[in-house]
């Protein structure tokens, strides 16, 4: 049994632990990475907590693995790579901090999952641009850190969008606040000057919450963010449109993009689809749906959305599409409740098969069915069938880019399909890469080859992390940090 003493004088008693059961929760997940067991888990409560905890492991030679999400993990991103890694379980942490509908922007702690946000949001007539349908014990924090895409392009304008300011500690132990919550004062100090930490670059001209970004926790760990929300519509109307292909909803989707009309809006195939919906749908079920939502707020609401309805249908009938508030006697506004809110269990991309692995990367919606199709010709090379194979679309930026994520459904107990579905994972994954998919996220055995194709990238991060993580305890052996 592994001494607590230091870390327990730190979190407090019981906050430090080394059960073995509890630390093999932290040994492995669905993904392909390899971990280690880590010695303990520590549950800071606070900030000062997490500060002290960052100097102690730099003073003992310790590394920190940061998680503040439940489970199923996927990713192997919260997996140590080092010996003897102790897990900074962030889960505890879950205060809202502020709610500020004037300037809709929220200020939350890193255990502070979708659906409780989501609550305390609507409390205030405002609703929290989300993930597609995110895991029950999904924390905010982690999947803003992260940069998963949202389902409303309409509002996103960086790459960084939601994220506004974050509060970090560094892996030398030092506090830092980016944006606006750098200061002056103290935050209760801005809010009283009429501040709202919205603003996210700074301090000076560099934006550090892009270095902290997708970092995988080598960095530091982020103690607070504030994150941008919107107007929950007083009206809401959702639509389906069907297609064999998804190349036939392209100009559709990006005619009504252009002039931001949609609210919601992606593309799932029909294996997906079943999937969120937790039923099979019938083999006449169009095999693509484009989806997508239209608001009204306080003002005219209905009147708002009638007219954005007819400017869709203008453009449907230029390109050729029918959509429509059911499809095949699929109800649109179900599907909507679905989309937009955090999975009912168990959670939907386990429903098929009890476990999935995902391929995701970033391209233009114009070339997402060419990348649709090499990961459809490597299943079938690897006799996986199409019913195991889920495909989401989700375009970003306003439609400027799109997130491609290929999900494969398989049954964990069975050998022979973990192994097809593994080395389909590998090789296509390699496919992709080489026909032109952006790996912005390198997770796991993504990162080698990501990061191979950009050296001078690797060099400039490594200084980053010389500076900011000198002695290296910070989630060692993610990313080129090996």
């Amino acid at each position: 049994m592994v001494k607590t003493g230091k870390w327990a004088k730190i979190v407090g008693k019981g906050r430090a632990v080394t059960d073995p059961q509890v630390l093999r929760q932290y040994h492995s997940d669905m993904s392909f990475v390899s971990g280690k067991l880590p010695k303990c888990v520590v549950r800071p409560r606070s900030a000062q907590e997490v500060q002290a905890i960052v100097r102690l492991a730099n003073a003992e030679g310790c590394a920190l693995v940061p998680c503040s999400s439940g489970g199923p993990r996927t990713r192997g991103d919260t997996l140590p790579e080092a010996d003897d890694a102790l897990i900074v379980d962030l889960t505890g942490m879950d205060a809202i901090v502020r709610l500020d509908k004037r300037n809709k922007v929220a200020l939350i702690e890193p255990g502070v999952s979708f659906g409780r946000l989501r609550e305390a949001a609507a409390g205030q007539g405002l609703r929290v641009a989300m993930p597609l349908a995110p895991r029950k014990t999904k924390s905010v924090v982690a999947s803003l850190l992260e940069r998963e895409p949202t389902t409303y392009p309409k509002y996103h304008w960086d790459m960084s969008d939601p994220l506004c300011c974050l509060e970090v500690i560094f892996g030398t132990g030092d506090l830092f606040r980016t944006g606006g919550a750098a200061g002056p004062g103290t935050l209760e100090q801005q809010w009283a000057s009429g501040q709202a930490q919205k603003s996210p670059m700074g301090p000076s001209q560099t934006d550090w919450a892009k270095i902290i970004q997708g970092a995988q926790g080598t960095m530091g760990i982020v103690t607070w963010a504030s994150v941008k929300l919107e107007l929950e519509p007083h009206a809401e109307r959702a639509f389906l449109a069907g297609a064999q292909t998804p190349d036939v909803l392209l100009d559709f989707t990006y005619g009504i993009l252009r002039p931001k009309l949609p609210d919601v809006c992606l593309m799932l195939n029909r294996a997906n689809l079943s999937a969120l919906l937790g039923e099979e749908l019938a083999e006449d079920f169009p095999r693509w749906v484009a989806f997508y939502s239209i608001s009204g707020y306080e003002h005219f609401p209905e009147e708002r959305v009638d007219y954005i309805e007819q400017d869709i249908q203008d453009i449907a009938r230029r390109t050729g599409v029918r959509p429509s508030r059911r499809l095949n006697g699929l109800a649109a506004q179900r599907l909507l409740s679905r989309v937009t809110a955090p999975s009912a269990e168990p959670y939907w991309k386990t429903r098929p098969g009890g476990a999935f692995h995902d391929v995701f990367f970033l391209t233009t919606l114009d070339r997402a069915p060419e990348f649709v199709g090499a990961m459809e010709t490597e299943a079938a090379r690897h006799r996986i069938p199409g019913r195991n194979l889920g495909i989401y679309l989700q375009p970003i930026q306003q439609g400027r880019g799109c997130h491609v994520e290929l999900t494969l459904f398989y049954d964990p107990a069975d050998p022979e399909q973990a192994a097809a579905v593994e080395q389909l994972f590998r090789n296509a994954s390699a496919r992709l890469m080489d026909l032109g998919a952006f790996f912005s996220r390198p997770y796991g055995p993504w990162a080698g080859p990501a990061y191979g194709k950009c050296p001078d990238t690797v060099a400039a991060l490594k200084k980053v992390k010389g500076i900011l993580d000198p002695r290296g305890v910070m989630n060692p052996g993610k990313l080129c940090f090996r």
